[in-house]
C-alpha cells in the first residue's frame, strides 16, 4: 500500500449489509460526468443495495451547435438516463439551467436555494461532485457553488471531489483521499461512458487516459483498477 495517511481504501465491509440504506448524490453539470468522474464508484455502490440518485445542472445544449437545441437535449437526457441504468442508479433530476446563462445563474441566490433543498430532500450520505483541478469552466462553477455551501455550512455530509479527464492535478493534492477498488466494475463505467453517443469522440480521444488512471490507481493501492476522489468536507 503506497497511499498517505489520510488516505482511505474502500471495500465493502460485511456489516454493511445490516447498516440502514442509504443515498450517495451525484451533483454534475451535464449528464456524462457521473459515468466519467465515477462511474466505477457508482456501479459498486449500487451492487451493494446503496440508493444512486443524480442531480444534472445543464443539459448541454452547446456541445453540438449544428443540432437543434431541443435535439440535442432530448438526445442527452436519453443518453445519460440510459448510463444511470447501467450504472444502477436510481434516477436523474434536472436543474434546468442552459448552457448559455449557466455560469451567470449558478452564481444566483435562488439557485443556491433550491440546490440546498433538493440535498435536503435526498439526505445523502455522500457526495460526488466536481474538484477544483477542473479546466472546463462549467464543471469548476459546480464544484465553486458546492465549496460555497459547504463553508456555509448547509452541506454536512460528505462530499468527495473527481476529476474527469486531467492527466494530472495541480493543486489540492494532499487532501484527505477516498480510494476505492472498482475492479469489479470498471467494465460497467466504460459501458456507462459509451452510452453517450453523442460523445463517442470524446472517449475514443480520452478513452486511453480513463484506462490509464484507472490502472495506476490501482497499481498504487493493491488491486487491477481505483477510483481516487479528494474529501472536500
Amino acid at each position: 500500500m503506497t497511499t498517505n495517511k489520510n488516505s482511505i481504501l474502500y471495500r465493502k465491509h460485511p456489516k454493511d449489509s445490516l447498516k440502514q440504506k442509504e443515498t450517495i448524490l451525484v451533483i454534475a453539470a451535464h449528464g456524462n460526468a457521473p459515468a466519467f468522474g465515477a462511474g466505477g464508484t457508482l456501479a459498486k455502490y449500487a451492487k451493494e443495495g446503496k440508493q444512486i440518485r443524480t442531480i444534472i445542472f445543464s443539459q448541454g445544449e452547446l456541445s453540438q451547435p449544428h443540432l437543434k437545441p431541443e435535439i440535442i437535449t432530448k438526445t442527452k437526457q436519453r443518453e445519460a438516463q440510459k448510463a444511470d441504468k447501467i450504472l444502477g442508479g436510481n434516477g436523474i433530476e434536472y436543474f434546468g439551467l442552459k448552457d448559455t446563462t449557466m455560469l451567470i445563474d449558478i452564481r444566483r441566490t435562488e439557485t443556491a436555494h433550491k440546490l440546498i433543498q433538493m440535498i435536503e430532500n435526498e439526505k445523502p450520505t455522500k457526495i460526488f461532485t466536481h474538484g477544483p483541478n477542473d479546466i472546463n469552466t462549467y464543471h469548476y462553477s459546480v464544484h465553486r457553488l458546492i465549496k460555497k455551501l459547504i463553508k456555509e455550512q448547509k452541506i454536512n455530509c460528505q462530499v468527495y471531489s473527481f476529476d474527469m479527464l486531467n492527466p494530472i492535478k495541480l493543486t489540492k493534492r494532499n487532501l484527505p483521499k477516498l480510494i476505492v477498488d472498482t475492479t469489479d466494475t470498471f467494465n460497467t463505467k466504460i459501458e456507462a461512458i459509451k452510452a453517450h453517443k453523442s460523445q463517442a469522440n470524446t472517449y475514443k480521444s480520452m478513452g486511453w487516459l480513463i484506462h490509464l488512471k484507472s490502472k495506476m490507481n490501482g497499481w498504487h493501492n493493491n488491486c487491477k483498477y481505483a477510483e481516487i476522489f479528494d474529501r472536500i468536507n
